[in-house]
C-alpha cells in the first residue's frame, strides 16, 4: 500500500519543485518508516582579511545540497548529497531508507557524491556589496586602531557575509522556507609593552545585510579592540580564591550560555545527562533569574524565521524568577515526549543531522542601577568582558577566562586585570546573583556542540554573583 504525501504549494522560486518533494518523500517511505524529510539548502558567503595592512585574504564560496532524513522507530536514516535532480534526491532517499529498516536505535549518516550528470552552479558572492567598499571599511578599521596608542604594534581587522536560503519538507505535510543574510565585522589587536604582548578583540555580528554600518562604525569598534590591548599592558595579574564578581552588561551572556543552557537542551534531558534533569518546577537559581531562549529577536546573531527542521522559533521561558519551567526540543526530543517542537532544532548545514540547539539566550533585566551595584559591592572583581570557557553539561562545572576585568576595591572599579579564570559551577551560580541592573545588552558568538557550529546570540543586564572562584597568577 503506498504512503500518500501532500506538499503545500510554494508561491516563490523554490530551490525544489513541491512535485518533486513529493516524490521524494514518498520513496523514502516506501518501504515503511514513521518520517520522512528534506532539508535543501544553498549558501553563498564571502569574506576579506586585512592582517598588518596587507589583505591576506578576499574569498567567495558556495554550498548546494540536501540531506534526507527518514525515521523508523527508534532509528533514524540520514543522506545527503550535493546533487539537486530528482534522480539524485531519489537516490539519498533510497540510501536513508535502507539505514533505517536496519533498526538498531542509531542514527547513521550516509554521504553520496554528485551524479555525473550534475551541474554546479557558478561560484557567487552572497551579496551585492563590492569589494572596494569592504577593503574600505578594513582599512577604516586599521587606522583607527593603530591611532589609538602608539603602542599598538599590529592589527588584523575581518568581515564576511553570508546567504543562506533553505527549504524543509517532511511527510507530515510541513513545507518552510527561510532566507537568512548574516554580515560579520571583527577587530583584533595587539600592543607591545614591558609586559609582553597583550591582545584586545571586538566584533559586530548581526542577521541583516551590510546597512547595520549606518548604524555602527567600524572606527568605534577599532578603537574598543585597541583600548583593551593598550589597558592589559598596565595591568596587574589578577588574584585567585573565592571573590564577589560583577558582570558587565552584555559580557557574561555567555557563562550562561555555556554553564546553564547546554543543561537544559532535550537530549541531554532525556539521555539523564544534565544536571537539571528532573528538575522542572523546583527552584534552580535566584529568584531575580529569568533565562530566556529567544530566536525570534530580530538581527540578532541567533535570529531567524524557521529552525532547520521547519518550525516557527518561539521565546521560551526556561527558568522564571529562579524555578525551572521548561526545556529546549527539537521535533525528533519532543515526539518522544508527546509535545511540539519549541523551534530548536538546529544543524550546521544540509550535510548534518539536526539536534537540540540555543538560539539567543539571555537572563532578563532587572531594576537596578548599573553602577550602584558596584558601588554596593565592597570588593571583589568587574568583568567587562568574558573570554572562551567550557561547561561539563552533567555537573555544570565550567570554566572561563576573561578578556577584559578590573578589580573592585572600596565599591569604586580601579586596576586591570589579566590572566583571570573564572571557574564554577552553573546552578550554583544562578543561586547567587543576588543584584540585576537594567541596563540589558547582548552578544553574538559561535556554538559547537558534537561537531556542529551554528550562530548564537547571548546577553545579560550587569549582575552580581556573591561568590565565584578566580583563578589569577597573582
Amino acid at each position: 500500500m503506498g504512503t500518500t504525501i501532500t506538499i503545500p504549494p510554494v508561491t516563490e522560486t523554490s530551490l525544489i519543485e513541491p512535485d518533486v518533494l513529493q516524490r521524494v518523500l514518498s520513496r523514502a517511505l516506501a518501504g515503511g518508516g514513521d518520517m520522512a524529510e528534506v532539508f535543501a539548502e544553498d549558501s553563498t558567503s564571502s569574506s576579506a582579511l586585512l592582517d598588518d595592512r596587507k589583505v591576506e585574504e578576499l574569498s567567495s564560496g558556495r554550498s548546494r545540497g540536501a540531506g534526507i532524513r527518514v525515521i523508523e522507530g527508534e532509528t533514524t536514516g540520514f543522506a545527503h548529497t550535493a546533487d539537486l535532480s530528482e534522480a539524485g534526491l531519489l537516490a539519498a532517499a533510497e540510501a536513508a531508507a535502507a539505514v533505517a529498516r536496519q533498526g538498531g536505535g542509531q542514527a547513521r549518516t550516509v554521504a553520496l557524491g554528485p551524479s555525473a550528470a550534475h551541474t554546479r552552479g557558478a561560484r557567487t558572492l552572497p551579496g551585492s556589496v563590492d569589494k572596494a567598499t569592504k577593503l574600505d571599511l578594513l582599512r577604516r578599521a586599521d587606522e583607527a586602531a593603530r591611532a589609538t596608542g602608539g603602542a599598538i604594534s599590529q592589527v588584523q581587522v575581518g568581515c564576511g557575509d553570508s546567504r543562506r536560503r533553505v527549504l524543509i519538507a517532511n511527510s507530515d505535510g510541513r513545507l518552510a522556507t527561510d532566507e537568512q543574510i548574516r554580515t560579520r565585522f571583527s577587530v583584533t589587536c595587539v600592543a607591545n609593552g614591558d609586559t609582553g604582548l597583550q591582545t584586545g578583540y571586538e566584533s559586530l555580528a548581526r542577521t541583516e545585510g551590510y546597512e547595520i554600518f549606518e548604524r555602527h562604525r567600524v572606527e568605534d569598534l577599532a578603537q574598543v579592540a585597541a583600548t583593551r590591548a593598550l589597558t592589559k599592558l598596565s595591568a596587574r595579574p589578577a588574584p585567585s580564591g573565592e571573590l564577589p564578581v560583577v558582570l558587565a552588561g552584555g559580557s557574561g551572556g555567555i557563562l550562561f550560555h555555556e554553564a546553564c543552557g547546554h543543561g537544559l537542551e532535550a537530549d541531554h534531558i532525556l539521555k539523564d545527562a544534565s544536571v537539571y534533569s528532573g528538575q522542572v518546577g523546583q527552584l534552580v537559581a535566584s529568584p531575580l533569574v529569568t533565562l530566556v531562549d529567544d530566536g525570534t529577536v530580530w538581527g540578532e546573531w541567533g535570529n531567524f524565521a524557521v529552525d532547520d527542521e521547519g518550525y516557527a522559533p518561539a521565546r521560551n521561558v526556561l527558568i522564571e524568577n529562579g524555578v525551572l519551567t521548561d526545556y529546549m526540543w527539537d521535533w525528533l526530543r519532543a515526539r518522544k515526549e508527546g509535545r511540539e517542537s519549541s523551534g530548536n532544532g538546529r544543524r550546521q548545514s544540509y550535510q548534518h543531522l539536526p539536534m537540540v540547539r540555543m538560539t539567543n539566550t539571555y537572563l532578563l533585566a532587572g531594576t537596578e542601577n548599573a553602577d550602584e551595584i558596584v558601588a554596593q559591592t565592597p570588593t571583589g572583581v568587574y568583568i567587562k568582558k568574558l573570554g572562551g570557557g567550557q561547561v561539563n553539561t552533567a555537573t555544570g562545572d565550567f570554566v572561563f577566562g576573561t578578556t577584559e576585568a578590573y578589580l573592585i576595591e572600596n565599591g569604586r572599579i580601579t586596576e586591570p586585570l589579566r590572566d583571570a579564570n573564572l571557574i564554577g559551577n552553573g546552578p550554583e551560580v544562578l543561586r547567587r546573583i543576588d543584584a540585576v541592573a537594567d541596563d540589558f545588552d547582548m552578544t553574538p558568538g559561535t556554538c559547537g556542540k558534537d561537531g556542529q557550529s551554528v550562530p548564537v546570540g547571548c546577553g545579560q543586564a550587569t549582575l552580581r554573583i556573591t561568590g565565584v572562584t578566580l583563578g589569577g597568577t597573582a
